[in-house]
């Protein structure tokens, strides 16, 4: 577990300002402000840097039984997110590593160095049912350390090799890289990518999202993915009141324009720790909106930051998450968006992995 650090200002490039401790931690600790130690961060602390600790996992296929979402199984080639997006739903569960979900999600970032090979242990299995693999439910597949360990090409690699469907959501336009795989596997019906889109403004995108690709070269590559022939969808993602929400129709709009012909969006969801973090980027960055967007979400949730009720917390509750609906209908509706789930892959082509043989292969 990191020191606790807090900043007398946000950190450039980085979403989280602090480091608190996560909710499984016995010892707390607490940092005080003499008048000093300020100016000292500010002018001489370095900036945390990323620190990448290399995973060998037993497993990497993970089910999923919850009623609101699409997919059954999903895969994360990493831990921790760099991408440092304050809102992140994920954040909380760094807690179970004993780091914090603060700066630690986003600098303290784990590898999955052996996932093609447990990827291809667990599709060879005798009873293994193919279903689709959501590549990215957690953390995202194509985050700046991707550049470098490349750990989503190799999982697509084995899927594309076997003919196992899968899908993918991210917001880094690093996706653009493997067009080459994932044109071959939309040929067959194997692949289909979401790209998420929450804002056209930079300027909050840069203090929202520090390290994922700006929001204009998302929908270059959503342009570009659809020009190749890959099935694209957007995802208005996550919708904050009183923050992005304007920018809902303006997003579907150009997603369209682009080539993308599914829609989809959530509304903040703040569990566990996640809640002290929102409110202290909401304190950094937006102090004059900062009560009217917790009032908004409170309204969407019951009264409270957050409910985790399956059938109201993608979407909330009350009258402005009804305003929200209604709007994503109409704007769905004009530019012709089917709905995500409306694009069946095809697991009949399956076929799993052989064993490696230090004969080779006869035939």
């Amino acid at each position: 577990m990191g020191d606790s650090f807090i900043p007398a200002r946000a950190i450039k490039g980085r979403g989280a300002a602090s480091n608190p401790e996560g909710r499984f931690e016995t010892i707390r600790h607490h940092t005080e402000d003499d008048g000093w130690q300020s100016t000292l961060l500010d002018e001489a602390a370095p900036r945390p840097q990323t620190c990448v600790t290399e995973e060998r996992a037993r497993s990497v296929i993970s089910s999923n039984d919850s009623p609101d979402i699409a997919f059954e199984q999903a895969l994360n080639p990493f831990r921790g997110c760099e991408h440092g997006c304050v809102y992140c739903f994920a954040r909380p569960s760094h807690s179970y590593l004993n780091l914090s979900p603060g700066l630690d999600f986003e600098t303290k970032l784990r590898a999955k160095t052996n996932l093609a090979e447990v990827l291809r242990i667990e599709l060879a299995k005798p009873h293994y049912v193919p279903k689709p693999i959501n590549i990215g439910s957690n953390t995202d597949p194509y985050q700046p350390i991707e550049k470098k360990w490349r750990l989503t090409r190799a999982a697509l690699e084995v899927l594309s090799e076997c003919h196992h469907p899968c899908t993918i959501v991210t917001k880094n336009a690093l996706v653009e890289r493997d067009i080459d795989l994932l044109a071959a596997m939309a040929r067959e019906k194997l692949v289909q990518v979401f790209v998420s889109v929450n804002s056209l403004d930079n300027h909050l995108a840069a203090k929202l999202e520090p390290r994922a690709s700006a929001p204009y070269r998302r929908l270059r590559a959503i342009a570009a993915l659809a020009e190749a022939g890959v099935p694209v969808g957007v995802l208005v993602a996550p919708i904050i009141p009183a923050l992005n929400d304007r920018y809902m129709e303006a997003v579907l709009e150009q997603a369209h324009e682009g080539g993308a012909r599914c829609a989809g969006y959530t509304v903040l969801r703040l569990p566990w720790e996640l809640k002290q973090l929102f409110r202290e980027w909401l304190a950094l960055h937006a102090p004059d909106r900062a009560a009217h967007v917790m009032s908004l979400v409170q309204q969407m949730n019951g009264g409270r930051d957050y409910d985790n009720n399956f059938a109201t917390r993608m979407r909330g509750q009350g009258v402005f998450a009804e305003l929200l609906r209604r709007r994503f209908e109409i704007a769905c509706r004009r530019h012709g968006f089917g709905r995500a789930r409306e694009l069946r892959l095809d697991t009949s082509r399956f076929v799993p992995p052989r064993k490696p043989s230090p004969q080779g292969s006869l035939f």
